[in-house]
């Protein structure tokens, strides 16, 4: 999994094997390793690729869905955001990931609309 999604945000982010080594300060053979799983990263190497990539270190190792490195701020004294999040937390893991997906598809169209969320 992990070299599959070094290489998936690599190319989503419109950069080269070669262009990802300079960033990194490595070479381009030692990217393409760890794309075709000849070699594992260390944990040092994995946070560098993680923030080259504006990713997390759980998104490239597949413990979360959510590709995004990006904190987003809420207003915890909001008593409907309360509700909410109290309401999320009773609900099973598969509803819980659709909830999750719905506010990040909310979130995609806020931004093609050209509005940060909080907006």
């Amino acid at each position: 999994m992990l070299s599959k999604r070094i290489k998936s945000v690599r190319k989503e982010k419109g950069l080269t094997q070669k262009e990802l080594a300079k960033r990194l300060k490595t070479t381009k053979g030692t990217i393409s390793n760890y794309e075709n799983g000849h070699s594992t990263p260390s944990n040092f190497m994995l946070k560098d690729l993680a923030d080259v990539l504006n990713t997390t270190t759980d998104f490239l190792l597949g413990r979360t869905e959510n590709i995004s490195s990006e904190q987003v701020e809420y207003d915890l004294n909001d008593p409907e955001l309360q509700t909410a999040f109290k309401d999320v937390s009773g609900f099973s893991e598969d509803a819980r990931q659709e909830t999750i997906n719905f506010i990040n598809y909310i979130k995609q169209k806020e931004k093609m609309k050209g509005r940060k969320p909080k907006d």
